[in-house]
């Protein structure tokens, strides 16, 4: 028997003695299924979209339920009633994360939706607060309408590179908040696809039964020639990405301070805020932080929205849904003809008088969740729900996926309908709750930025395009899948579509709203 082996063995006898001497005195875990005597519920854990698979034993053991993978509980919940009820009416025990070993390890230690609830936390949390609240966001809106009228000009010239078109507009605008508006020095493009590439690699790991190393923390110690120990591979792969989004944006603006340059982005006045009372290292550090974790963001209901890969996957969504929903894409464009009319692009100002607008972006980032599978979070102290123990160290999963599509409050949840969040005298109906933003204490501080850019985006390209079918050489409409990556974030997979302009007029004021940009 190897030593590994042993050391985990010895590990497990452990914890089992623990259990059997406290089971006597509690209530019962909530139901689940069936866990075996030293695994738990270790080779249940599904390794596919495990949202769905969730939502289907939802239906089986309630909204509710317990897993347990090895020595760690697990409390998945699946109904928003639960999710209130928990993460936010007792967010005091509900607030922190989960230890995971490879967040460490991968180097995503500086994002503060992953940071344990402590007082880090709540510096960055501080930070995030002071300039990103609704307040502070409205400061944004130039910046952003700026990169989104640069977004319509690429969709007129290139429409076929749609999907890069929508994956940088989102980066475009957070690096010019952030580090200023001549970051593109450093390749906008090659930063998106870092983010990404590093958000993939988390997800391989970040998610329960996907690294022995987060179940068994002992083993980042072993020798890289151990057995079981092919995670460090994962980890420094993903450290070299994790390394290069903090450090290359971040020492490019402290360059160009050090030079004399004037740069208007959050990172210089924080910067210079810093040095002001005397050049703490660590509030230079907690800023370095923050601006990494405001560009990508990849998991935390903390900064849910703001974040980069986020609004990329919910412009996907958009895309795909007027492509395959005619109607509304139709009702949306007349709204949008009838109210700001077709001499002028909309703006911020006409946002309460697009009901169906509104409706659309609520029902976007409804249909298909962003995060399906929400970071998780941890008790703090144990507690009872419903008759129910949950051991202090629970890992509590929110399922976005199940509450998003709860036939109880959606009817025909699967469908794409806008009207759902439309009252009987034609306005948005009180359901204004976007659960990809999170919950309680890690509700997203940076959600009104964000939702400024996916809505903003919505309304100027439907006021300016048609979004159809491509057709293939012979005239025939080419299909589209309902595909989404299997990861934390999940991203409509590549598909084709026909982005044309609606007129000659909404071709000239594209031209005419990029010529005021750049003059």
């Amino acid at each position: 028997m190897s030593l590994p082996s042993l050391l985990i063995i010895i590990v497990l006898v452990g914890v089992l003695v623990r259990r059997w001497q406290t089971s006597s005195a509690r209530l019962p875990y909530p139901p689940g299924p069936e866990p075996s005597l030293i695994s738990g519920n270790a080779r249940d854990l599904p390794a596919e979209k495990p949202w769905l698979t969730y939502s289907r034993w939802a239906k089986q053991y309630g909204s509710i339920f317990h897993l347990r993978e090895y020595h760690q509980h697990i409390i998945v919940v699946n109904s928003l009633k639960d999710a209130i009820a928990l993460l936010e009416k007792r967010s005091r025990i509900y607030s922190d994360r989960p230890a995971v070993t490879m967040v460490d390890l991968m180097g995503w230690d500086f994002n503060a939706g992953l940071i344990r609830y402590g007082d880090k936390w709540r510096r960055h949390r501080r930070l995030f607060q002071e300039n990103f609240r609704k307040g502070a966001s409205v400061n944004y809106r130039p910046l952003q309408t700026r990169e989104i009228h640069n977004l319509l000009q690429k969709l007129l010239l290139t429409p076929d590179n749609f999907m890069l078109h929508y994956r940088t507009v989102a980066a475009a605008i957070l690096m010019a908040t952030m580090y200023d508006h001549d970051i593109s020095e450093i390749n906008l493009e090659r930063f998106v696809t870092v983010a990404e590439q590093a958000v993939s690699k988390m997800g391989d790991a970040f998610l329960p039964g996907a690294a022995a190393v987060n179940t068994f923390p002992f083993l980042q110690h072993l020798p890289s020639w151990f057995p079981g120990t092919g995670f460090r591979a994962l980890a420094e792969g993903c450290k070299v990405y994790t390394d290069e989004m903090q450090n290359v944006p971040f020492e490019f603006v402290k360059d160009r301070m050090a030079s004399g340059a004037a740069i208007s982005a959050l990172t210089a006045t924080l910067l210079e805020r810093n040095n002001a009372r005397g050049g703490s290292t660590e509030a230079e550090a907690d800023i370095k932080a923050i601006t990494a974790t405001a560009l990508t963001k990849p998991f935390n209901p903390d900064e849910q929205e703001a974040r980069t890969l986020k609004t990329v996957s919910a412009l996907g969504t958009f895309f795909y849904a007027m492509l395959v929903n005619s109607d509304a894409q139709r009702k949306a464009q007349e709204e949008i003809d009838t109210v700001v009319g077709t001499n002028r692009l909309p703006d911020y100002d006409d946002r309460p008088t697009l009901p169906y607008i509104e409706a659309i972006y609520r029902e976007v980032m409804r249909w298909r969740p962003v995060t399906p599978l929400s970071i998780s979070h941890a008790t703090s102290e144990e507690d009872i729900y419903n008759g129910y123990y949950i051991p202090k160290g629970s890992v509590v999963m929110p399922n976005v996926w199940a509450m998003a599509h709860d036939e109880s409050i959606y009817q025909q949840p699967d469908l794409f309908r806008p009207e759902r969040f439309i009252d009987e005298n034609g306005q948005v109906n009180d359901d204004d709750l976007i659960l990809s933003f999170g919950f309680g204490r890690r509700m997203c501080p940076g959600r009104h930025m964000a939702e400024a850019t996916v809505w903003l985006t919505i309304v100027t390209v439907l006021s300016t395009f048609d979004i159809t079918k491509a057709k293939d050489e012979d005239g025939n409409e080419i299909p589209v899948d309902d595909d989404y990556s299997d990861s934390v974030i999940s991203h409509k997979l590549p598909f084709q579509c026909s982005i044309t302009p609606r007129s000659a007029a909404a071709r000239d004021l594209i031209l005419e709203a990029n010529t005021t940009n750049d003059s």
